[in-house]
């Protein structure tokens, strides 16, 4: 195996050993809870441009395979493992994870201490990191990092990972629905064609032209890597819509339509990730648990008067939810799709079809 470590940008090194794949990634460096759904985690497009810390010691023991897959490759920049198995175990597994991530191409470091890099980044918050594989990335991956928290930036992370041509999906003849897609997740377009939705996904730079000439009952936003305000001309977008047709947005998505009804939102100091999020409803009164995947919120102080706030973490008190007083428009900060889970908030998108019909 090779030698790998873990560099923070604010000097602090975690060493481990390296995957087959020798090389360098640079982005910001963050942690994963879920005990499973690493395939899904892997290959989340609102994980691009980002080196992904499993906190559970233990990952790969039901291989990868390739169904439970959100994106057509590994969206992350690199990944630090505990412990990875090596021999899976799952009738469905077709190739065992490290093969998958030498295939990949993704720098991979393992026999790490996750428990401290968690406990590292937990205290510090997101930062800037190299994962270095192999000695000339090891040799290199200082400078490197030094160059590189100079000039970063999250403004290429959506157009890495969304889709250049408008395509169809789900059932024709069912509510006629565009997904603007900023890095939409597969397990969204999925649910949405098993509710009978017919679904038409346009880039996320679509103007309002170009998407009301498909006629949709309603617009939905999806989730995506990186900061809302890297995306002014899709806010711009998104506020020619408004009132044209119904709006629903998610992560992103949520961000992004806030912005365009006046809001602002901000960088959190810990971002949200993982399936163990308690959100709390403030019209019923109900908690879920839910699943994540941002470094950004909301300021709910910033919400104008014309937006209701509709949902709250109970863990930071950070906003998870809006809806306008007067037009139809929603969104949620969570994944309802939730894959791989928990399922709490998957009759979301149900409820929303069946006003779209009702309409």
């Amino acid at each position: 195996m090779n030698r790998a470590a873990l560099f923070l940008a604010d000097g602090t090194r975690f060493d481990g050993a390296g995957l087959d794949h020798e090389g360098l990634a640079l982005g910001e460096a963050v942690f994963y809870t879920g005990m499973t759904g690493y395939e899904e985690a892997l290959t989340d497009p609102s994980y691009a441009g980002q080196i992904l810390t499993f906190t559970f010691p233990m990952i790969g023991n039901y291989g990868i395979s390739g169904q439970a897959a959100q994106y057509s490759r590994a969206c992350v920049a690199g990944v630090v493992i505990k412990r990875i198995a090596r021999h899976p175990s799952h009738h469905a597994s077709r190739i065992d994870l490290p093969a998958w991530l030498n295939e990949q191409r993704v720098p991979t470091m393992v026999e790490a201490d996750t428990r401290a890099i968690t406990v590292t980044l937990r205290e510090h918050g997101t930062i800037w990191a190299a994962l270095a594989v192999g000695e000339a990335a090891l040799a290199d991956a200082e400078k490197r990092l030094a160059q590189f928290v100079r000039g970063a930036n999250t403004k290429d992370l959506v157009p890495s990972v969304a889709t250049r041509a408008e395509h169809v999906e789900g059932i024709a003849g069912g509510p006629r629905v565009v997904l603007i897609d900023c890095g939409v997740k597969r397990a969204i377009i999925r649910e949405l064609g098993a509710l009978g939705a017919s679904v038409t996904v346009v880039p996320y730079d679509a103007s309002a032209e170009e998407i009301l000439a498909h006629d949709p009952q309603a617009i939905l936003i999806s989730p995506g890597p990186g900061d809302p305000t890297d995306l002014p001309q899709t806010v711009e977008t998104l506020r020619e819509l408004l009132g044209k047709r119904p709006l629903y947005g998610i992560c992103l998505g949520h961000q992004l339509l806030a912005l365009a009804c006046g809001a602002t939102t901000f960088k959190l100091p810990y971002g949200h990730r993982g399936g163990n999020q308690p959100v709390k409803n403030l019209q019923g009164g109900d908690v879920i648990v839910t699943a994540h995947n941002h470094g950004y919120a909301v300021d709910a102080a910033s919400l104008p008067s014309a937006l209701e706030q509709t949902m709250v973490n109970l863990n930071d008190g950070t906003n998870e939810g809006f809806r306008h007083r007067d037009l139809p428009i929603e969104a949620v900060q969570f994944h309802p799709e939730a894959s791989p889970g928990p399922f709490d908030a998957r009759g979301l998108f149900a409820h929303w079809l069946q006003d779209l019909v009702r309409r």
